[in-house]
């Protein structure tokens, strides 16, 4: 006999989740009284966890429109960003960050439905992209979600950008989005960057250097031609510790977390400040778990 109960909650919040990321939610102001926010966060968790569209979430948790509505003012008011650094912040404080950052992306197919992104007369928000963060390759329309995460494979950064850029126009951004809040400066800089051969440029180290990060980056095959035909001018290999870039499978692994969730695998938000907020939100449940 199937457990009715157990089927409802399967993609909700457990309770020791929900006691974590209660006090991380906006209180309501004043005025009307809200729907309860725990069935409307569990609606967003369902909606971003199956795929579905938001007119076919289930209604235990109440009108998809007010779900929607809550969901999309929290992704322009950066509720989820704020939300994910303060769990930052929590971990950050017990000692439970390993700051051996690891960097990496990766390619996300957009669904038809997150293509019909024409805009209504008149309506134009400056925080959005002109090409929604959705590109063309031959694989048709994707978008491309440069991340960083720390040695246990939870996201300290997301990044949203089409499909077709490439690895290196976003190597300086993404480390510039790690921000763990703390009694006085935010903590910004990893002990140490780990990456593959698509973040192997001289500016990226250059730039790491200039803020004291130790890197561990292979070194291209060309590159390192290049470097012996200048012979002395071509100045010392790069430094490679192979041991420390074993532990490169750790933002694969966060990829493959992330992705176990349907409306991250596949794109199915028509704007990129949904879609962002969507892996934000997942990033948090992450953590959670993990906490």
């Amino acid at each position: 006999m199937v457990d009715h109960v157990f089927v409802i909650r399967r993609h909700e919040l457990t309770d020791v989740e929900w006691e974590l990321l209660a006090p991380l939610i906006p209180s309501a102001g004043r005025g009307r009284p809200r729907a309860e926010d725990r069935r409307v966060i569990n609606g967003m968790v369902y909606k971003i966890r199956t795929g579905v569209s938001w007119r076919d979430l289930p209604e235990r948790y109440g009108p998809w429109k007010s779900v929607y509505t809550r969901f999309r003012r929290y992704a322009i008011d950066g509720v989820f960003t704020r939300a994910l650094q303060q769990i930052q912040a929590q971990a950050d404080a017990a000692g439970d960050i390993d700051w051996l950052v690891q960097i990496d992306s990766t390619i996300v197919r957009a669904h038809q439905h997150a293509a019909a992104t024409g805009r209504k007369r008149g309506k134009h928000r400056t925080d959005e992209p002109d090409d929604h963060a959705l590109g063309r390759s031959r694989g048709g329309l994707t978008a491309e979600i440069p991340l960083a995460c720390d040695g246990r494979g939870r996201p300290l950064a997301v990044l949203l950008t089409p499909g077709q850029r490439h690895d290196g126009v976003c190597v300086r951004p993404l480390p510039g989005r790690i921000r763990v809040p703390r009694t006085g400066r935010p903590r910004c800089r990893p002990d140490h960057v780990i990456a593959d051969k698509a973040y192997s440029s001289r500016g990226f180290r250059a730039y790491l250097r200039r803020r004291g990060i130790g890197h561990t980056i292979p070194e291209k095959n060309d590159q390192k031609m290049h470097r012996r035909n200048r012979g002395r001018r071509g100045g010392r290999p790069t430094a490679f510790d192979s041991r420390i870039y074993r532990r490169r499978n750790t933002v694969e692994r966060c990829f493959s977390q992330l992705k176990g969730f349907r409306g991250i695998a596949t794109r199915y938000e028509k704007t990129a400040t949904s879609y962002e907020a969507a892996v934000t939100l997942a990033s948090l449940l992450l953590w959670a778990r993990s906490i």
